[in-house]
């Protein structure tokens, strides 16, 4: 913050204007500006001198951003398709908006081209230091600054807290103009719109400037962490794939009772298939584990369920479902463990490259176990998760209701999911085991009636119609009181 008020124009003033410019440019939040009337009591002249900014968008990580630039004065006060106006202490900016690269699940970050009143042209970009750091100019000062970076983002996840990286740079004419020409293709092509569009953002999203990180809390809603203990002791394995780095989902895993502090982590970190290989097998035998991908072993694990446990964040994800011995060969067998998987490991593991790694996995475990699959998810890059899985539960919130027009099920909150599985599940199972026995022995009794009276009564036609009698006659009330008796005697 001092370095916006100092009467400098060195590298550091200017790299933190670009940053809080950064936030309040670089998203889709739409700002609506409304008169604040609580401001004049008794004078109507002040009437609406006040104004405040409602900030609506898709992501609240966006909101949240644009409100921190906000409260250190760059404020986002118009948005429309073709510019954006950002009030700077007072001082009216107006930016305009050549284009705007969303983010997506592949390249894990978002641009935006912008021109400035000089007519200089930049591309403001943040995005995940995963594939952030990749895209940095190669300069002595740039690595000392990623380092620092490195170090704080560390810091930051292991606090649970969500980060990204901002950076950007300036756009020679030669670039605009042929990013121009590919981005106008891209957005009216008909055929592979969406990798047409990545490869046009691959253009300008290279050398860039590293600026800053940002690191947002994400807190829990109320009830995950009972929700969570609750599906454990039930014998349901409980996988969590997220975004997020490593140490922020062993952070948040250990906050929501997912992780405890007596789990033995397998943490699966590996630059090749034949690392990760390794590494797994390692782990398999240090640990006394074994593939549990055949019928004979899926049941025997089933029994074995509530002394395991598997925590699959994403970064974090697995191809392999591993399975405890039944021996005592190793001191910490007893130990329950949480496997942990670095989504950069995941390609390597899967031996494929995934678009959605999440619908990956849910697809992975259905093909290589009998066990039935929940997805549960709250924002768009969950949707090919739900739709995968065999049953899809969508979280109405504030990433928007994408994930709930995908599901099967809509809930409010995440602790809602105990109530569904533990008791309108039970009793819906329960109720669809009456029904089929029901009618097993309901179609019984009407065809064994059949059965016997036709060889007694095969040559007096007339007392044959008795059974029809019962059926279509007097069948309303015998089948009303039937499956009253049958509830009775079962």
């Amino acid at each position: 913050m001092d370095l916006l008020h100092k009467d400098l124009a060195g590298d550091e003033r200017i790299a933190a204007h670009l940053f809080f410019l950064t936030l309040a440019a670089c998203n889709t939040v739409i700002p609506i500006v409304s008169q604040d009337a609580s401001s004049s009591h008794g004078s109507s002249d002040s009437w609406g001198e006040v104004k405040a900014i409602d900030y609506q968008g898709e992501s609240p990580d966006e909101q949240a951003l644009v409100s921190a630039a906000s409260a250190y004065g760059y404020t986002l006060h118009e948005r429309t398709s073709g510019h954006i106006v950002i009030d700077i202490n007072g001082d009216k900016l107006r930016l305009d908006v050549l284009g705007l690269h969303e983010f997506d699940s592949v390249r894990k970050r978002m641009s935006v081209v912008i021109r400035f009143p000089d007519n200089t042209v930049k591309v403001l970009v943040k995005g995940a230091d995963s594939t952030m750091f990749s895209i940095l100019a190669d300069t002595e000062k740039v690595d000392q600054i990623r380092q620092a970076t490195r170090s704080h983002l560390t810091e930051y996840s292991s606090e649970g807290l969500r980060t990204l990286v901002v950076a950007a740079r300036d756009l020679t004419d030669a670039e605009l103009e042929q990013w121009q020409c590919r981005y106008e293709d891209a957005s009216t092509s008909l055929i592979d719109r969406a990798a047409k569009l990545r490869q046009t953002a691959a253009l300008v999203e290279c050398n860039l400037k590293l600026l800053g990180a940002t690191a947002i809390e994400d807190k829990l809603q109320d009830g995950v962490p009972e929700a969570i203990e609750s599906l454990r002791q039930a014998g349901i394995k409980v996988w969590v794939l997220t975004g997020d780095k490593q140490e922020t989902a062993i952070s948040i895993g250990l906050s929501c009772k997912l992780l405890t502090a007596d789990m033995q982590q397998i943490i699966i970190n590996g630059n090749s298939e034949e690392e990760c290989r390794n590494l797994l097998t390692d782990a398999m035998t240090r640990h006394g584990v074994q593939p549990a991908n055949r019928k004979k072993q899926n049941s025997k694990r089933r029994k074995n369920s509530e002394n395991g446990y598997l925590e699959i964040p994403d970064d974090t994800k697995s191809s392999n479902v591993l399975q405890r011995r039944s021996g005592k060969e190793e001191p910490d067998v007893c130990a329950p463990l949480a496997l942990i998987i670095d989504g950069n490991s995941l390609v390597y593991i899967l031996e494929k490259d995934l678009q959605s790694e999440k619908a990956g996995i849910v697809d992975l475990i259905k093909s290589r176990t009998d066990d039935m699959t929940l997805a549960i998810g709250d924002g768009a890059n969950d949707v090919s998760m739900i739709q995968m899985a065999d049953v899809g539960v969508g979280i109405c919130g504030q990433e928007g209701r994408q994930a709930v027009m995908a599901s099967d099920f809509a809930m409010g909150q995440f602790r809602f999911l105990k109530r569904l599985l533990l008791v309108h599940g039970h009793w819906n199972y329960q109720r669809v085991g009456y029904l089929v026995l029901y009618n097993f022995y309901r179609n019984a009794v009407f065809v064994l009636m059949l059965f016997w009276y036709v060889p007694f009564f095969v040559v007096k036609s007339e007392l044959f119609e008795f059974p029809r009698c019962i059926a279509q006659k007097k069948g309303g009330t015998y089948w009303a009181i039937s499956p009253h008796v049958f509830v009775i005697h079962f």
